[in-house]
């Protein structure tokens, strides 16, 4: 397959900055002229002409007028490290080209380079809820989310910072339950939830009610998702319901007490007369969705109650069982505040709504829908 002019120029750069940094080419060393490179990658001189200047923007290497192009004499010094910085950007912009040409929308490369982040801070954290860490000094509002995990809160965070002014989210992941607690409790301005009650049929608001007895408070729902079955690539095991977690071989890995997930799926078994404890692994626990998929993917477990988004993170096969309503609630002092309105336009903006459809399982049609409860 031929390789597109609009990302090929730089993977003939990145070529030459790994050449610098290994010692092969030295300071004062003359770059091979623009019409040997053209030949040796079977591209046009404007290519290498693109690859060199973008070296020599970086400060790699400097033209000199009948003298070629040279490394230059500061190029991959540890007191300038502003090429480490370039070297990120141009992957980075690699990365992006690529995808884009491989058919994917920017939409779909912002949300993929989100759940990276998500599952490599998943994999230093193993599981356990986190804050995020302090603002940057440009921060100028500050907003403090508790609840349970989604994976497109981080993208909301992401989005806040781009805003101007923009505006600091940490995230606590404590479960829905905990969520509804530290805002009850005034420990969070905003909590996340997916609580569903069997006696109403609905989610969230009875839970509202009962936790915020007499306080008016709003739920914005953030979206939709698809919860079901996680389970290893192919479905090896042929689990297909609930009921199938009984069976022997099956090794669970759960959400812990207070989470969604885990609420909807004590329900159930409730529902269908199955004790926990004849399910493998009902015990084991973990605080977010990407945690579950993380264990079935390194073979730790063989199922996990979660959202398809978090499967489809790790590559592994998922059964939907049912699409759950995810809430963001306030109080209506929080609501009034300028941070928090900047929060509700990028809900409702095109730009996050294509992002959230792109993690897979997600339906916006309802997302921004104001519910108050008094």
């Amino acid at each position: 397959m031929s390789k597109s002019q609009a990302f090929f120029y730089q993977e003939i750069a990145e070529s030459l900055r790994r050449r610098i940094a290994a010692g092969e080419l030295n300071p004062g060393d003359r770059l091979p002229s623009v019409r040997e490179m053209a030949q040796r990658w079977g591209c046009t001189p404007g290519t290498i002409n693109r690859a060199y200047a973008q070296l020599a923007r970086e400060g790699l290497v400097v033209g000199y007028r009948g003298g070629g192009t040279r490394v230059t004499s500061g190029a991959f010094q540890p007191a300038e490290p502003t090429w480490q910085w370039a070297t990120l950007v141009n992957r980075a912009e690699q990365l992006l080209l690529e995808a884009i040409n491989s058919g994917h929308t920017p939409a779909q490369v912002k949300a993929a380079l989100s759940v990276a982040v998500s599952r490599w801070q998943e994999v230093q954290s193993a599981g356990t809820p986190q804050t995020d860490g302090e603002p940057s000094a440009a921060s100028t509002a500050r907003l403090h989310f508790a609840g349970s995990h989604e994976l497109s809160i981080d993208l909301i965070a992401r989005m806040l910072k781009e805003q101007s002014p923009p505006v600091y989210l940490s995230i606590e992941y404590v479960g829905s339950l905990g969520g509804l607690t530290a805002l009850a409790q005034g420990q969070a301005d905003l909590a996340g939830a997916h609580l569903w009650d069997d006696a109403t049929n609905d989610y969230n608001v009875p839970f509202v009610q009962r936790l915020l007895p007499g306080r008016r408070t709003l739920l914005l729902t953030l979206a939709h998702r698809s919860l079901g079955l996680i389970l290893p690539p192919g479905n090896p095991q042929n689990v297909r319901s609930l009921a199938d977690l009984t069976q022997p071989g099956i090794n669970l890995v759960n959400r812990q007490p207070g989470s969604g997930t885990r609420v909807w799926l004590d329900a159930q078994l409730k529902v269908m007369a199955i004790a926990p404890e004849s399910i493998t692994g009902y015990n084991r626990e973990k605080f977010t969705h990407l945690a579950v998929a993380r264990l079935i993917s390194q073979g730790q477990a063989t199922a996990g109650l979660g959202i398809h988004a978090a499967a489809a993170a790790f590559g592994l096969d998922f059964v939907p069982l049912t699409q759950e309503r995810y809430d963001l609630v306030f109080s209506e002092e929080v609501w009034q505040n300028a941070a928090t309105q900047t929060l509700v336009g990028v809900i409702r903006s095109s730009e996050f709504k294509e992002q959230v459809q792109a993690l897979g399982g997600y339906d916006t049609a309802q997302t921004g829908r104001e519910i108050w409860v008094s």
